[in-house]
């Protein structure tokens, strides 16, 4: 049955799709947990949602749209946290009530809710097209090369952005080409999961990967390990059963969060604390 289902060209699409989005999410997800960012998918989601509405009420592509607005909301929101005293998730806060509200005047002006709001608010991934595929991998194909080649960067801004700014990094200009690949991921993750599920594929698969106690380096592969099993399973599991792949997928990584829980707590997997940064890169 699976090799049928893997004949489809649509099937075929969305895997390859999925796993590419699975990847940039827990690769950049890693960084956003580890950072205390853990709600800026979900700021930078509910932001995109404006954007969406917007290209809807104008009749632009409403991806274009979300990407300009999400990425303007990430700056804004970084630059609400350095030049102010209000807190990160203070900050999230702001950004996403905002966000979401012009949304919903504009959803409202133009009369409702439309079919294609609804693909972008729950994910419709087993209705993507090859241009949408080609965009996926290509944007995601980005996001993973700039990680890779800033990664240490990224590091030094994780666990001590003072002495990273003393050791001559340009702090500020890292932190706004961090967020602006963080709201590029989440926009770019539409397709599979939605505005609304977004959040958890970047988090839990990273939270799972953590109690493992393990370093950076192999904290990234277990989380890209769980997000890609679960975007793979979850797809096929909703082909055969007809229902929503993104909650599907976002189901599957929350079971493998509570097996991991049972197991530590049975003391079948090795008892360790959910490594805070310092002690993640101390095994880096």
């Amino acid at each position: 049955m699976i090799l049928e289902a893997l004949s489809y060209a649509f099937m075929q699409k969305a895997l390859i799709a999925g796993v590419a989005v699975g990847i940039i999410c827990s690769f950049m997800g890693t960084f956003l947990v580890l950072r205390r960012y853990s709600l800026f998918g979900d700021g930078i989601a509910h932001v995109a949602f404006g954007g969406i509405s917007v290209g809807l009420f104008f009749g632009i592509f409403p991806l274009w749209t979300a990407f300009v607005v999400s990425i303007l909301g990430g700056l804004g929101l970084q630059k609400l946290r350095q030049s102010t005293k209000i807190s990160g998730d203070a900050a999230v806060a702001v950004v996403l009530s905002s966000g979401f509200a012009v949304g919903v005047i504009l959803v409202s002006a133009s009369g409702g809710f439309s079919v294609d709001l609804f693909s972008f608010l729950f994910g419709s991934i087993l209705l993507i097209s090859d241009e949408d595929l080609i965009m996926i991998l290509a944007i995601s194909s980005g996001v993973v090369g700039t990680l890779i080649v800033l990664q240490k960067q990224f590091l030094h801004l994780t666990f001590n952005e003072e002495q990273a700014k003393l050791g001559g990094l340009q702090t500020t200009l890292l932190n706004y080409a961090f967020v602006i690949l963080a709201a590029i991921t989440v926009v770019t993750s539409f397709r599979l999961v939605g505005m609304l599920l977004i959040s958890a594929l970047v988090v839990i698969p990273n939270i799972t990967a953590m109690m493992y106690g393990k370093g950076f380096k192999k904290t990234v592969c277990i989380s890209l390990g769980i997000s890609v099993f679960s975007v793979i399973s979850g797809i096929l599991v909703s082909y055969f059963f007809n229902v929503a792949a993104s909650g599907t997928i976002v189901i599957i990584t929350v079971g493998i969060l509570i097996g991991t829980l049972v197991l530590k707590s049975t003391g079948i997997l090795r008892k360790v604390e959910i490594k805070t940064p310092s002690k993640i890169t101390h095994n880096s």
